[in-house]
């Protein structure tokens, strides 16, 4: 729903004004002060701004030019009860999109409106175009060392030009996400909107509402039309992480969208026609939830035409370093990456990942906030894999723990499990040397002391 901001310090036409917009289903704020409106315009969102052009202590001008600094890409009509060419002229060079004159005609006003806020939305398409190109997910991004990596790479060149549904399954952070926008990004579709929604984040009610929108009047709250998810995405593609989240009453409803290519906001009754590409994604398997009576079957072989299948980080190490490297690569750009050093090689070669490669990013993020001399080396890895690591290694061998200290004074012995708990302090803390002093209760200037030093 268009949301407009209207500003007139004259009483009556600002009542009329306001109640025949909101007659059309805008959201209009109405606001007789032009200092308030320049306050909200500060503050918040607006489609459109309507202004008269003589008011004060600020006229319509004033508001324009503020509104074309800090919003550019909102619309603004001018309204003048004197019909000047030059002013009208002078509103239009500032930026204005057009202006109406009063006594105005309600037929007139309506279209004029109606042509501004077409405008804006072709200009926030445009824009939304742009990031969407700029982002990024693209497929040339996904790094695929491994077999079963290039398998998928080739699966995504094969279906992304077609209009097939998708099943993406895998692990979570895997990169289901990545592989849907890759699909989207190599489709006819790609000059279209990419939007996605993660079904276990939200209630059943919000969850239907959020995908097919819903009536005015339908619930308590619904104070106007909106349009859901399969409308907003018209032309392009929807996403729908974690469907095996999705509650079996609502299921049904999302197998006739698909399978009829419409349809019915919540609390309405008549059905709207959508042009859709749907795209899925589980980490749980959907046959152990069709057997235990949670997901429809029908449902499953209806999104389940295409089934692409991401293997966890730690079945496909030879895909590690490659990420490793492109993540580095990533955050530097053209600066000169750091080196890892034999030690931290090695600890990240025996770690399992559970959280796949979204643990492995932060991991890598982590090491490279805390790296020194351009060097990744063990002390700065995230506390949990080092000593996973190292109690699985132990748990390997028939060594006592203490048997690596053999030979150490017990200054060495004391010193390195200093070291370990300052890390594990500073990964709890996200790399805050304050708060993790605070916890440790010692001076900031003793933590930096103290933090290992660079081999």
């Amino acid at each position: 729903m268009s949301r407009i901001l209207l500003v007139d310090d004259e009483p009556s036409i600002l009542s009329v004004l306001s109640t025949l917009l909101k007659a059309e289903g805008y959201d209009v704020v109405p606001i007789g002060d032009p200092t308030q409106a320049m306050d909200r315009l500060e503050k918040e969102d607006f489609d459109l701004l309507i202004t008269d052009i003589r008011m004060t202590p600020i006229t319509g001008m004033d508001l324009l030019r503020h509104a074309h600094e800090k919003k550019p890409m909102m619309s603004v009509l001018i309204m003048t009860a004197f019909g000047s060419v030059d002013t009208a002229v002078e509103a239009l060079k500032m930026g204005a999109f057009d202006y109406i004159t009063k006594p105005f005609k309600v037929d007139e006003l309506l279209i004029t409106v109606q042509r501004a806020l077409e405008y804006h939305r072709t200009v926030q398409e445009n824009v939304d175009l742009k990031t969407r190109l700029g982002a990024k997910y693209k497929f040339e991004n996904i790094v695929a060392e491994s077999d079963s990596m290039r398998r998928v790479c080739e699966m995504i060149e094969r279906v992304a030009p077609t209009d097939t549904t998708v099943l993406i399954t895998g692990e979570s952070g895997t990169g289901k996400e990545l592989v849907a926008k890759a699909i989207h990004a190599h489709s006819r579709r790609k000059d279209r909107k990419f939007l996605a929604i993660n079904c276990a984040a939200l209630p059943e009610t919000l969850l239907e509402s959020e995908m097919f929108g819903y009536v005015k009047g339908a619930f308590t709250g619904a104070t106007a039309n909106k349009e859901g998810l399969f409308e907003a995405a018209q032309g392009g593609t929807l996403f729908l992480d974690e469907i095996g989240s999705m509650p079996l009453s609502l299921q049904g409803k999302f197998l006739r969208a698909l399978q009829e290519k419409e349809v019915r906001r919540v609390g309405g009754n008549e059905t709207i026609p959508v042009d859709v590409r749907v795209l899925a994604a589980t980490n749980v398997p959907l046959e152990e939830l069709m057997t235990k009576g949670q997901f429809r079957e029908d449902l499953y072989y209806r999104i389940s035409v295409i089934n692409i299948t991401l293997k966890p980080l730690r079945e496909r190490p030879e895909d590690i370093f490659p990420l490793i490297n492109y993540i580095i690569q990533r955050e530097y750009g053209d600066r000169t990456p750091p080196a890892i050093t034999p030690e931290a090689r090695q600890i990240l070669e025996a770690y399992h990942w559970p959280g796949n490669v979204r643990e492995l990013e932060n991991a890598i993020k982590h090491a490279l906030t805390f790296s020194t001399e351009n060097k990744i080396i063990k002390e700065v890895l995230p506390a949990r894999i080092v000593n996973s690591v190292q109690h699985q290694q132990l748990g390997q061998s028939s060594f006592s723990p203490l048997d690596q200290y053999k030979g150490k004074s017990l200054k060495a012995f004391l010193r390195e499990k200093e070291k370990e708990y300052l890390q594990f302090v500073l990964s709890q803390t996200q790399g805050d040397k304050e708060k993790a002093a605070k916890e440790l209760k010692i001076s900031l200037a003793t933590l930096y002391r103290k933090l290992p030093e660079p081999d």
